[in-house]
């Protein structure tokens, strides 16, 4: 038997679009592929945190540490070295010579002063030792002080629990001032009232067990103290300003 004719095979239209396929295999469109999803092992940023956290927390730990140790190191020292501050006194003062001259230009002082500064160092096992120290007298209230002079006082040491004496003179010559400050200061001088001030400025190293540590700048002041008190004899104490803020008296 002959086999039957091949029917022939029908093209497709154009636009013709299968039903049984998706929509998105007529538009022709691909979504783009999605990026693998890493671990967070394998994430940077994260791992820079983390390291960086780290490091702040054993930055902290160290310097609590350091600050412990200082303080513990303060208290030690402090209580093996029981370290004292020095006194000062003024022991003695004089105006060897204090003349207020009224002329027709105007008022002026002539004066002269000897002042004798004591230091006591109470220190069993600390030694002091100062720079060159300027030494600056004036008379009158706070205010309307006058100077009488000015010096400087080579460097010395205060040893161990030892007392050290400073002999200070100054001298001023016409020195021109107002008509009423110089008859209230030539009254107050004629009545022994009349206040004498003394300020010192140098540097103080401390020396402790051979160990010598660097010198701090110290300002000393002996304020408001009348000829009367110190012709009775009175030794008034000094107060020290230490750093310009530690008042110490």
């Amino acid at each position: 038997m002959s086999e039957p004719p091949l029917k022939p095979v029908l093209q497709k239209p154009p636009g013709y679009r299968d039903p049984n396929l998706p929509a998105a295999a007529h538009s022709g469109f691909r979504p783009p592929p999605r990026k693998p999803v890493l671990p967070p092992s394998f994430n940077p940023r994260r791992r820079n945190r983390s390291f960086r956290r780290v490091c702040c927390c054993w930055l902290c730990i160290f310097v609590l540490v350091l600050v412990l140790l200082a303080v513990i190191g303060g208290l030690v020292f402090y209580i093996w070295f029981d370290p004292k501050f020095p006194v000062f006194h003024i022991r003695s003062f004089r105006i060897t010579r204090f003349n207020v001259t009224e002329r027709p230009d105007g008022t002026y002082l002539d004066a002269a002063t000897t002042t004798r500064l004591e230091m006591k160092n109470p220190n069993v096992k600390i030694t002091y030792y100062y720079g060159e120290t300027e030494v600056g007298v004036s008379v009158g209230e706070g205010g309307d002080e006058t100077p009488v002079g000015t010096t400087a006082v080579p460097g010395f040491t205060m040893w161990k629990q030892s007392t050290t004496s400073l002999k200070v003179e100054t001298k001023v010559s016409n020195t021109l001032m107002d008509d009423w400050v110089g008859k209230r200061l030539q009254s107050r001088y004629r009545n022994k009232i009349l206040e004498v001030n003394v300020e010192a400025r140098t540097k103080v190293g401390v020396s402790v067990a051979g160990l010598k540590v660097g010198k701090v700048a110290v300002t000393v002041r002996c304020d408001g103290i009348t000829m009367k008190e110190l012709d009775g004899g009175d030794m008034p104490k000094c107060v020290i300003d230490m750093l310009k803020w530690l008042n110490i008296h």
